[in-house]
């Protein structure tokens, strides 16, 4: 999670979920509060992106790495991964490096769009937020990927696996 303004409504929360592996951002959020409850719409997103419904078990054998937020430590949010099947995995109290693919992440969002950009609603960020995932996912070259996109990454996964995009 990081956050933001919007000019008219004040603070704004972002939360997003991030794929370990292919670097591609499968889910991205902006509300008003950020509550636990808010905190799970990201992981949804990718889930249903990805499995094409939420329900029991659906994700099994993933696993979501995070910080030690309130959000993320909530009874209801480990409820809900404990449903999907993915299995938690908390970085250490006071080691941020454990999740520096997340502290990373935050950092290409806020200098290629919260640093330059104002959203005057936080409708308009949640719209700006999906434009910038578009952009990400299908233009940002990863140099450990060879200096492919996260999409074409995923893609490159997926086919040396013997499976559909």
């Amino acid at each position: 999670m990081t956050t933001t303004m919007a000019l008219s409504e004040g603070n704004a929360s972002i939360f997003f979920a991030i794929d370990h592996c292919s670097l591609e951002l499968v889910g991205i959020h902006a509300v008003k509060r950020g509550t636990r409850l808010e905190a799970l719409e990201p992981i949804r997103q990718g889930v249903r992106r990805n499995f094409g419904a939420l329900g029991k078990d659906v994700a099994a054998g993933l696993t979501l790495p995070h910080d030690h937020g309130s959000q993320s430590i909530s009874e209801d949010f480990q409820r809900e991964l404990a449903f999907l099947g993915i299995k938690d995995s908390p970085s250490y109290v006071r080691e941020p490096q454990g999740n520096g693919i997340a502290e990373r992440f935050v950092l290409i969002l806020k200098e290629n769009l919260l640093w330059v950009r104002a959203f005057q609603t936080v409708e308009d960020l949640r719209q700006g937020l999906q434009a910038f995932k578009e952009t990400y996912n299908t233009r940002w070259r990863v140099g450990r990927h060879g200096y492919r996109t996260p999409e074409q990454h995923r893609e490159k996964l997926l086919s040396a696996l013997g499976r559909a995009a």
